[in-house]
């Protein structure tokens, strides 16, 4: 029994020791420069007596005494750490201020920003190692995180939200689309307003839309903005018109953008939503500029959106907003006093209206937190899987779109999958962007047999400006919209913005949607990408021969 008692207590220290008290998270290349905020973070429970860390040069161990229950944060400064986190650690290791604890130093333990280690000991025992490059990869502003039994489960920066799945019943849903009837939907949800509006895009250039936000400030309502403040391109003089008219009415313009008190958040603000009153959400692929929203009977792009009508999705959604709007990288955008006004844009026949459905289940992507849900959702197609997408780009040249992989794997398990792209001169006069992908993905169904297709979208024949869509229809019962790209950068480091709904009539609008956008297109033009480039290069000699012999003969001529 002595014995067995051992082998238990033995057993229990090993325990402790290897599966206890660990490093968690820690940051070695923050944003401040000459890194005085970089961080560790220790979780377990216990008391700290004989536990050590270390980078190999030198380290530093905790008081006597100093006990352990969740999560401990160590710093090298306090007040340098509290400015990009917005609290004080539990200890730092140079020691700046009274109101912070200090560790017991061993040498001087400084990560390094592209390649070190982290040791953590008990006594003379090694309990965790952590390498980079190796266990996590190097990138500056990123904290590496240790969840579910493995580090980074997904990039994650300094100043960033963690959400989790979460997945609503019982939601009221408005389906729209663009051209035909965005417009209409947006102006009603907005003139419903009784006391809150909170705008989250991307870009706004439209006029019609800021009057009807001004209309609603007019009435009582609060009304706030915030956009990206280095959007591509930057602010355009439209948006900085728009932002000066939303200002001059009393409608404060936030901008996020890094500043000397902290770094942009996100890569891109990208997404695009408004929060109304606690109760409704309305969310969709379009800024808010004409081609996104424009008046009935005016042409746009193709776009999918939804008005959402829950409070507790719509709490949702304004805790995003909220802690999106907060922090040193949010600032006033003044913008200008040059005029509104709306380009002209050709005519545009309605062809469907909105669709309203009861009782919907409703779940948040919400980019780069979950928006490893969308793999999810193609993952488990059973039946169909139809993709409308501004573009498609690949992570590398010998390496899909995660996205676009899973929807291939889909395919050669039986389900039939259709990829509609963008036919825009700026999404296919590249070398490799959606008529090259088209083909590639056309010339790997023909090669292997499989239930697969793409197509490049007819604007003409639509009457569509451009497909800025990013919808999936799964099953024809569930529908991604958002405003998540597929591309490297907008799942991963952007603040996107989109809800998979599931419900048999909002997805069957959608498909009449994408079946008619789909039908109108030409096949021909997805599987001859190659060729077309081919006659792009003869028709370059050409011209090129042509000016050679006019060359030559202007010199015979003098």
């Amino acid at each position: 029994m002595r014995r067995i008692a051992a082998v238990i207590l033995l057993l229990c220290l090993l325990a402790g020791t290897a599966g206890g008290i660990q490093i968690v998270e820690f940051c070695p290349d923050p944003y401040q420069p000459g890194d005085p905020d970089e961080y560790l973070v220790l979780e377990g429970t216990g008391i700290l007596d004989g536990y050590v860390l270390s980078d190999g040069e030198g380290g530093y161990r905790f008081p006597p005494g100093t006990r352990i229950d969740g999560r401990l944060t160590v710093a090298r400064s306090g007040p340098a750490f509290e400015q990009s986190h917005g609290y004080l650690p539990d200890f730092e290791i140079e020691e700046r201020t009274p109101a912070v604890p200090d560790v017991i130093p061993n040498g001087n333990l400084l990560m390094a920003n592209r390649a070190d280690e982290l040791l953590l000991y008990r006594g003379t025992t090694l309990v965790q190692q952590i390498a980079w490059p190796g266990d996590v990869c190097a990138r500056e502003g990123q904290i590496h995180y240790f969840e579910d039994g493995a580090w980074d489960p997904r990039p994650l920066s300094i100043g960033q939200s963690r959400l989790k799945p979460q997945t609503f019943e019982g939601v009221a849903v408005t389906a729209f689309v663009a051209p035909d009837c965005s417009y209409e939907i947006f102006s009603a949800a907005v003139a419903e307003a009784e006391r809150e509006i909170l705008v989250n895009v991307y870009e706004f250039t439209d006029e019609k839309m800021a009057n009807d936000l001004i209309c609603a400030l007019d009435r009582g309502v609060a009304v706030t903005v915030l956009l990206e403040g280095g959007p591509v391109g930057g602010v355009s003089p439209e948006g900085r018109a728009v932002a000066g008219a939303l200002n001059r009415s009393g409608i404060p313009v936030l901008s996020m953008t890094t500043t000397d008190a902290g770094h942009a958040k996100y890569r891109y603000d990208h997404a695009k939503y408004l929060v109304i009153d606690g109760s409704t959400v309305l969310l969709g692929s379009e800024n808010f500029k004409p081609g996104g929203y424009p008046a009935a009977g005016l042409q746009g792009n193709r776009g999918w959106g939804v008005l959402l009508k829950d409070p507790e999705l719509t709490a949702y959604f304004r805790e995003v907003f909220l802690f999106d709007a907060a922090g040193g990288d949010i600032v006033p955008l003044g913008g200008t006093a040059a005029e509104l006004y709306t380009p002209w844009a050709p005519d545009y026949t309605v062809e469907f209206a909105p669709c309203h459905a009861e009782g919907a289940r409703v779940t948040p992507v919400v980019s780069p937190d979950t928006s490893v849900l969308i793999l999810g959702l193609i993952e488990g197609a059973e039946e169909s899987i139809a993709i409308e997408q501004a573009y498609i780009t690949n992570e590398t040249p010998c390496d899909f779109n995660p996205y676009l992989a899973a929807a291939i794997d889909a395919s050669r398990r039986g389900v039939a999958v259709r990829v509609l792209l963008d036919a825009a001169w700026f999404n296919t006069e590249g070398d490799a962007d959606n008529d090259e992908m088209a083909a590639i993905i056309n010339r790997l169904a023909a090669a292997e047999g499989l239930p697969l297709e793409a197509r490049l979208a007819d604007l003409e024949a639509n009457n569509l400006d451009k497909i800025h869509n990013k919808g999936v229809i799964v099953d024809g019962t569930k529908v991604l919209v958002s405003s998540i790209n597929w591309n490297a950068n907008s799942p991963a480091f952007n603040r996107e913005a989109g809800v998979i709904v599931e419900h048999p009539d909002i997805a069957v609008y959608y498909l009449a949607v994408f079946e008619d956008d789909w039908d109108a297109s030409d096949r021909s033009k997805a599987s001859s990408a190659p060729e077309t480039d081919r006659l792009k290069i003869a028709a370059a000699a050409c011209i090129l021969a042509a000016l050679a012999g006019l060359y030559l003969y202007r010199r015979r001529r003098t």
